[in-house]
């Protein structure tokens, strides 16, 4: 149990520098008169694929470094991970999204007044589809969490140079989100949705609307399954 307290610190920790940075370069590329409004979509793409190689580099000492409930549920059926961690990961994978985006709040806090765009605002902590159509949105997440989780477990079979791993997922999340990312935001990450998608519900931001709980369950049950589906797709190979 010890150990899996010092590895859900990690998830927490890594997660909240995760979010803090990728919905850091959203909030960035929105939000009016920040220095890099209007930078584009490769920005944000670039940005979240940095964002996931500190988030690992920060926390790997401490755990796996999941940084991501699909992850942590889809390692866990392909047994390359406890069942008995998926609970405490999850937690702290939550609360660390969860504060990273209040500190996002925090770090561009005069820019909310200046932005009356509440879609704009949303989807600086949450995802949302570009056409909203939740039978299409939901298979969106499926098969971009499945590329995601799959990957992952593929990379475990490779032969990686010692500290590389990290930068080889961030360039994996950026390809996510460059390829497959226009249709839905790419959460693929459940906490990475949730977390920020619950502080901008609880938080006094200027400007703000309403935090579509009709469509969060897409980034959640959308998630889990891509990566059972990749664990269940794993689990076939030789």
């Amino acid at each position: 149990m010890g150990d899996i307290f010092v590895q859900s610190i990690g998830e927490f920790i890594g997660t909240l520098v995760l979010v803090l940075l990728g919905d850091g370069v959203v909030a960035g590329v929105s939000l009016k008169k920040s220095k890099s409004e209007g930078a584009g979509w490769i920005a944000i793409s670039l940005g979240w694929g940095f964002a996931v190689i500190m988030g690992v580099y920060v926390s790997g000492f401490l755990g796996p470094a999941h940084l991501n409930p699909a992850v942590t549920i889809g390692m866990a059926a392909a047994g390359k991970f406890g069942w008995s961690g998926v609970i405490p990961f999850i937690i702290a994978q939550v609360a660390g999204a969860f504060l990273g985006a209040v500190l996002v709040w925090i770090h561009y806090y005069p820019h909310w007044q200046e932005t009356k765009d509440q879609a704009a605002i949303l989807g600086t902590f949450a995802t949302g589809p570009a056409i909203r159509n939740y039978a299409a949105n939901f298979v969106s997440e499926v098969i971009g969490t499945f590329m995601l989780v799959f990957a992952l477990m593929a990379f475990t079979r490779g032969r990686f140079t010692d500290g590389l791993n990290p930068l080889v997922v961030g360039a994996l999340i950026t390809s996510i989100g460059l390829s497959l990312g226009g249709t839905t935001g790419y959460a693929i990450n459940p906490a990475r949705d949730f977390g920020p998608r619950l502080a901008h519900a609880v938080l006094p931001i200027a400007n703000k609307g309403g935090s579509d709980w009709s469509y969060s369950w897409v980034p959640i049950v959308g998630d889990v399954v891509g990566g059972l589906l990749a664990a269940g797709a794993f689990l076939l190979l030789p």
